[in-house]
């Protein structure tokens, strides 16, 4: 498994060619998800193969944006399964990856452990100090793509998602809740002005 090649080689493909009307969907997203699936991994005690192939559904996740919004989960398994094979990973791992992939669709339907890392770590800002900064990113995007009316609009949404929105680690339940929680609390006393 050529791991760091196949991680490089979507990487790349992200960074120059997704539409910039992704302000949300942009390589800063895979990246953060990265991340994010990394330090879950690390304090969840993942073997060193599992972070492998965590790591690397966390790269190809949106992977789909590159040709389509709806629907793009399908289309992120297409393309891993179209380049994995070139960097040695096998079907059945290649099929884990599309697993991991596809239980980051909305509404999250993770089956197994590696499956819910990735689930919190697609989700992982919604309980951190930068929510509102990648939340006005993710509102931009749905804007232009005629997904929601406005700002008022966009926070009910927010908050019916948020509320039956739920993290499946201990790892991301004891960092994330609590401020997410505080998030909700927050958009609702926006609302209520």
């Amino acid at each position: 498994m050529q791991f760091e090649r196949a991680v490089a080689f979507i990487t790349k493909k992200l960074a120059s060619q997704l539409s910039s009307s992704l302000t949300y969907h942009s390589i800063l997203h895979t990246l953060d998800v990265y991340e994010a699936a990394k330090c879950i991994g690390e304090n969840e005690n993942i073997t060193s193969k599992e972070m492998k192939l965590l790591l690397t559904a966390a790269s190809y996740h949106d992977a789909g944006f590159l040709n389509c919004v709806v629907g793009h989960e399908d289309e992120s398994c297409k393309i891993a399964q179209n380049n994995l094979s070139n960097y040695g990973y096998l079907p059945d791992e290649i099929e884990q990856i599309c697993q991991m992939i596809m239980a980051t669709k909305i509404p999250q339907t993770p089956k197994n452990y590696l499956e819910e890392i990735l689930a919190d770590a697609d989700l992982d800002y919604l309980g951190r100090d930068d929510f509102f900064t990648i939340n006005d990113k993710l509102y931009n995007e749905v804007f232009v793509l005629g997904m929601v009316a406005d700002k008022e609009d966009w926070y009910r949404i927010n908050i019916a998602f948020m509320e039956n929105h739920c993290y499946f680690t201990e790892t991301s339940t004891k960092l994330r809740l609590a401020k997410k929680e505080n998030h909700i609390k927050q958009i609702k006393s926006y609302l209520n002005k």
